[in-house]
């Protein structure tokens, strides 16, 4: 009589099937980072309520929190900074829910 066929997987095919879930998993939880590309003009629907007592347009919000990770360089930028610092601009960013950053 012939005897089943009885195997168990080779230590590397189990080393092999646990790095690729491991990968899979952690490629579920990896986040793609996007370069920004700071540019000031990004800011134009801004203008109005940074300028005046307008209220932000969604608009706005959506690009002031598309370039937070600019918000510093403007603040450097001697030609910005006026307007960056602005009670008014400060204003904008915390209507919108951008913290205002501390560079």
């Amino acid at each position: 009589m012939a005897k089943p066929f009885n195997r168990s997987p080779s230590p590397r095919l189990l080393v092999a099937a646990l790095v690729a879930v491991l990968v899979l998993l952690l490629a579920d939880r990896a986040r793609v980072v996007e370069a920004v590309t700071c540019s000031a003009t990004e800011l134009s629907s801004c203008v109005s309520a940074i300028t005046s007592s307008a209220p932000p347009s969604a608009l706005c919000c959506s690009k002031l929190r598309e370039q937070r990770p600019c918000l510093c360089g403007y603040i450097r930028n001697p030609n910005l900074r006026q307007y960056v610092t602005s009670p008014n601009a400060k204003r904008v960013a915390r209507t919108c829910g951008v913290p205002y950053p501390t560079c």
